[in-house]
């Protein structure tokens, strides 16, 4: 079943589940960049989840190779709840936009919420000028350092998010 499906059906991960999933899917996404692909639609629906908790990411139908040339500048992918902010001007999108929506997996996880609702338009607007509300307002379970790491996943400026996937697994 997809983590939306798991969701869906009322399943609550506790924090170390949580920490597994999203250490899983940054060791997937790592290799991933690793050879140059970008997946582009990181979200709950693209993430498998197997009987004994292992997860599969899946639907690379728009991700990218490097190399490629074969995207459009201009054209706009990815589901709008889990794009980071470049993603919504169209232009190149590289690994740190999938870094952002595994942040965005992470706070909806950890919080229940995703960090920004509404509809595409509302949630482009604050995607693009608001900052989150602290996890930890919404889970007082949390580290105060959880909001620090999910906020700089969800840096609006690409240069303020972690530089890889394994700089997000260790903090």
């Amino acid at each position: 079943k997809t983590l939306q499906q798991h969701l869906m059906q009322e399943v609550r991960y506790d924090l170390k589940e949580v920490g597994e999933i999203i250490r899983q899917l940054l060791d997937g996404m790592g290799h991933a960049h690793s050879q140059g692909v970008v997946h582009r639609d990181i979200k709950l629906s693209n993430i498998l989840v197997n009987s004994d908790g292992r997860i599969k990411i899946s639907d690379f139908g728009i991700a990218r190779i490097e190399t490629s040339s074969l995207t459009i500048i201009g054209d706009v992918l990815g589901t709008p709840h889990y794009m980071a902010p470049e993603q919504f001007f169209g232009g190149d999108v590289d690994a740190l936009a999938d870094l952002y929506s595994i942040g965005v997996i992470a706070y909806e996880l950890l919080t229940g919420q995703k960090p920004f609702r509404g509809n595409s338009a509302t949630v482009m607007q604050k995607v693009l000028n608001e900052r989150p509300r602290d996890p930890t307002r919404m889970n007082p379970r949390l580290s105060p350092l959880m909001d620090r790491v999910l906020h700089k996943a969800l840096a609006k400026r690409r240069e303020e998010r972690f530089a890889s996937a394994q700089e997000f697994s260790d903090a």
